[in-house]
């Protein structure tokens, strides 16, 4: 299982996040997500208002975000909720950073079909790029994340780069994804061998014929007595 643990509440955390509120950038936002709840009930913008608070983070220091207890205690003030309620929910879901992070946030999963399809392949080619579990880089640019299913399963093995899937990975294909990112360069997200969404691999091995054409069998069947 992924590990899960807040950043220590020292006063060094205190001096540096005590004072978050919203930006020019995302305080729309934040008033948008809060507006679609009436009076009494703006708890349930607590994940929306995470998401935005730990990508406001994210773009004050140059990773992808992470919530610091402080950040998290103005979050609860904004929903009406006690703290302890918003910290619940954000050791809850993975999506949410409770330690800094790189700039690329690397979660491999490691669930049994993306095992089973070589994800230690492609925790090698992190490796070789000197990440270690649970931990950032020197550079800050990558923090390597061992998970469990990120829900592709049919296009094992694949990571969680930030925002967007890479899947149908190799180790080769997961080193141009990361020389890439650390490049500056685009990367295209999604399948990696060009398989179109979740579609067989090798493309389709029955009822070819269904793909040449939208096939009506209805006449065939009243043939058979089977009915139009």
């Amino acid at each position: 299982m992924a590990e899960r643990h807040f950043a220590p509440d020292v006063p060094e955390l205190r001096e540096r996040w005590s004072a978050f509120a919203w930006d020019k950038a995302h305080a729309p936002e934040a008033a948008r997500a809060l507006a679609k709840y009436p009076e009494g009930r703006k708890a349930s913008a607590v994940i929306p208002l995470l998401d935005l608070a730990q990508r406001q983070v994210g773009a004050e220091t140059g990773t992808q975000g992470w919530l610091p207890i402080p950040v998290i205690e103005f979050v609860a003030a904004e929903c009406g909720l006690p703290p302890i309620r918003a910290m619940e929910v954000a050791s809850f879901y993975t999506m949410f950073n409770l330690v800094p992070v790189g700039k690329f946030h690397v979660q491999v999963c490691g669930t049994t079909p993306c095992m089973l399809r070589g994800s230690d392949d492609v925790l090698k080619a992190c490796y070789a790029k000197g990440m270690k579990k649970g931990g950032t880089s020197p550079d800050g640019l990558f923090t390597l994340t061992e998970v469990e299913c990120l829900g592709a399963c049919a296009n094992a093995p694949m990571v969680q780069i930030n925002d967007d899937n890479f899947e149908d990975l190799t180790e080769e294909s997961m080193t141009a994804v990361l020389d890439a990112l650390a490049a500056g360069r685009p990367v295209k997200p999604g399948s990696q061998i060009g398989r179109q969404t979740s579609c067989p691999e090798g493309g389709p091995t029955s009822l070819k014929k269904m793909t040449e054409r939208n096939y009506d069998y209805r006449p065939m069947w009243a043939e058979a007595g089977e009915g139009a």
